[in-house]
């Protein structure tokens, strides 16, 4: 049976959109367009020297 004290004890309330928009932004991802940049730089650097 659920015991409903717990779970409520357990609960923490959803960020708001502003908030949310925020905390996703300021994480530092690193996507498949930002490898592909890094990787043809890399290997222009090599094929230069």
């Amino acid at each position: 049976m659920i015991n409903f004290e717990e779970e409520l004890k357990k609960f923490h309330p959803s960020l708001e959109v502003e908030d949310a928009e925020e905390a996703i932004y300021n994480q530092d991802l690193t996507d498949m367009a930002d490898l592909m940049v890094k990787i043809v730089k890399e290997s222009k650097k090599t094929n230069v020297e």
